[in-house]
Protein backbone atom coordinates (compact mmCIF):
# COMPACT_ATOMS: atom_id res chain seq x y z
CA UNK A 1 0.00 0.00 0.00
CA UNK A 2 1.29 3.17 -0.80
CA UNK A 3 1.98 6.42 1.64
CA UNK A 4 -1.23 8.12 0.74
CA UNK A 5 -3.24 5.70 0.86
CA UNK A 6 -5.22 4.93 3.51
CA UNK A 7 -6.71 1.75 4.57
CA UNK A 8 -10.02 2.22 5.54
CA UNK A 9 -11.35 -1.04 7.71
CA UNK A 10 -15.02 -1.77 8.40
CA UNK A 11 -16.58 -3.81 11.22
CA UNK A 12 -19.65 -5.62 8.97
CA UNK A 13 -22.70 -7.24 11.80
CA UNK A 14 -25.34 -8.86 10.14
CA UNK A 15 -29.04 -8.29 11.29
CA UNK A 16 -32.08 -9.58 9.73
CA UNK A 17 -33.38 -7.08 7.45
CA UNK A 18 -29.04 -6.73 6.35
CA UNK A 19 -25.77 -5.50 7.37
CA UNK A 20 -24.66 -2.72 9.68
CA UNK A 21 -21.30 -1.34 8.85
CA UNK A 22 -18.98 0.55 11.37
CA UNK A 23 -15.41 1.63 10.11
CA UNK A 24 -12.33 1.98 11.99
CA UNK A 25 -12.20 5.71 11.34
CA UNK A 26 -16.14 6.52 12.58
CA UNK A 27 -14.80 4.68 16.24
CA UNK A 28 -11.76 7.34 15.79
CA UNK A 29 -13.90 10.38 15.76
CA UNK A 30 -16.05 9.21 18.71
CA UNK A 31 -13.09 8.72 21.14
CA UNK A 32 -11.44 11.38 20.00
CA UNK A 33 -14.81 13.68 20.76
CA UNK A 34 -15.42 11.93 23.79
CA UNK A 35 -12.06 12.99 25.20
CA UNK A 36 -11.93 16.68 24.47
CA UNK A 37 -15.65 17.02 25.95
CA UNK A 38 -13.51 16.67 29.08
CA UNK A 39 -12.47 19.41 30.90
CA UNK A 40 -8.79 20.02 31.47
CA UNK A 41 -8.25 18.68 27.89
CA UNK A 42 -6.52 20.97 25.51
CA UNK A 43 -6.90 18.84 22.45
CA UNK A 44 -5.49 15.93 20.63
CA UNK A 45 -1.99 15.39 19.68
CA UNK A 46 -0.69 13.64 16.47
CA UNK A 47 2.11 12.53 18.64
CA UNK A 48 5.68 13.81 19.05
CA UNK A 49 7.24 15.71 16.30
CA UNK A 50 10.71 17.48 16.50
CA UNK A 51 10.75 16.65 20.32
CA UNK A 52 7.23 19.24 19.98
CA UNK A 53 3.95 17.39 20.52
CA UNK A 54 1.48 18.18 17.22
CA UNK A 55 -1.72 20.22 18.43
CA UNK A 56 -4.35 19.20 16.35
CA UNK A 57 -7.88 21.08 16.49
CA UNK A 58 -11.21 19.90 16.26
CA UNK A 59 -10.82 19.73 12.57
CA UNK A 60 -8.66 16.45 12.94
CA UNK A 61 -10.99 14.64 15.66
CA UNK A 62 -9.44 11.05 14.68
CA UNK A 63 -5.75 11.88 14.57
CA UNK A 64 -4.08 11.28 18.23
CA UNK A 65 -6.61 7.82 18.29
CA UNK A 66 -5.81 4.79 17.35
CA UNK A 67 -8.26 1.66 17.62
CA UNK A 68 -8.08 -1.99 17.43
CA UNK A 69 -11.39 -3.22 16.42
CA UNK A 70 -12.35 -6.35 16.50
CA UNK A 71 -15.86 -8.28 16.02
CA UNK A 72 -17.26 -7.00 19.29
CA UNK A 73 -14.21 -5.27 21.60
CA UNK A 74 -12.33 -2.59 20.84
CA UNK A 75 -9.09 -1.18 22.34
CA UNK A 76 -8.30 2.60 22.12
CA UNK A 77 -5.09 4.56 22.57
CA UNK A 78 -5.61 8.37 23.45
CA UNK A 79 -2.55 11.04 22.55
CA UNK A 80 -3.53 13.86 24.35
CA UNK A 81 -2.40 17.70 25.23
CA UNK A 82 -3.84 18.55 29.16
CA UNK A 83 -4.01 22.45 30.69
CA UNK A 84 -1.62 23.48 33.10
CA UNK A 85 -2.79 23.18 36.59
CA UNK A 86 -4.83 20.47 35.93
CA UNK A 87 -4.47 17.01 38.13
CA UNK A 88 -3.24 14.63 35.10
CA UNK A 89 -3.99 11.00 36.53
CA UNK A 90 -8.25 12.80 37.44
CA UNK A 91 -8.29 13.81 34.15
CA UNK A 92 -6.77 10.58 32.33
CA UNK A 93 -9.45 8.62 34.45
CA UNK A 94 -12.33 10.92 33.47
CA UNK A 95 -11.21 10.48 29.32
CA UNK A 96 -11.01 6.55 30.09
CA UNK A 97 -14.79 6.50 31.22
CA UNK A 98 -16.04 9.10 28.72
CA UNK A 99 -14.71 7.28 25.90
CA UNK A 100 -15.81 4.08 26.92
CA UNK A 101 -18.87 5.54 27.63
CA UNK A 102 -19.53 7.02 23.84
CA UNK A 103 -18.10 3.95 22.29
CA UNK A 104 -20.40 1.56 23.74
CA UNK A 105 -23.40 3.13 23.65
CA UNK A 106 -22.61 4.20 19.85
CA UNK A 107 -21.56 0.97 17.77
CA UNK A 108 -22.37 -1.69 20.40
CA UNK A 109 -18.61 -2.78 20.85
CA UNK A 110 -17.31 -3.69 24.05
CA UNK A 111 -14.54 -0.96 25.22
CA UNK A 112 -11.70 -3.54 27.14
CA UNK A 113 -8.74 -0.54 27.01
CA UNK A 114 -8.42 2.90 26.87
CA UNK A 115 -4.83 3.82 26.97
CA UNK A 116 -3.99 7.77 27.88
CA UNK A 117 -0.54 9.52 26.53
CA UNK A 118 -0.44 12.73 27.41
CA UNK A 119 1.64 14.34 25.09
CA UNK A 120 1.76 17.72 26.28
CA UNK A 121 0.87 20.82 29.01
CA UNK A 122 -0.87 23.70 27.42
CA UNK A 123 -0.89 26.98 29.35
CA UNK A 124 -4.28 28.01 29.03
CA UNK A 125 -3.93 32.33 29.37
CA UNK A 126 -0.28 32.24 28.22
CA UNK A 127 -0.72 34.89 25.67
CA UNK A 128 -3.18 37.34 28.73
CA UNK A 129 -0.17 36.80 31.16
CA UNK A 130 2.48 38.33 28.62
CA UNK A 131 -0.34 41.42 28.06
CA UNK A 132 -0.31 42.11 31.77
CA UNK A 133 3.80 42.02 31.88
CA UNK A 134 4.09 44.11 28.54
CA UNK A 135 1.84 47.14 30.56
Amino acid sequence: MDDNAQEVLIREEKTGLGSIKIADEVVKIIAGLAATEVPGVVGMSSGVVGGIAEMLGRKNMSKGVKVEVGEKEAAVDMFVVMEYGTRIPDVAARIQENVKKAIENMTGLTVVEVNVNVQGVAFAHEGKEEEHRVK
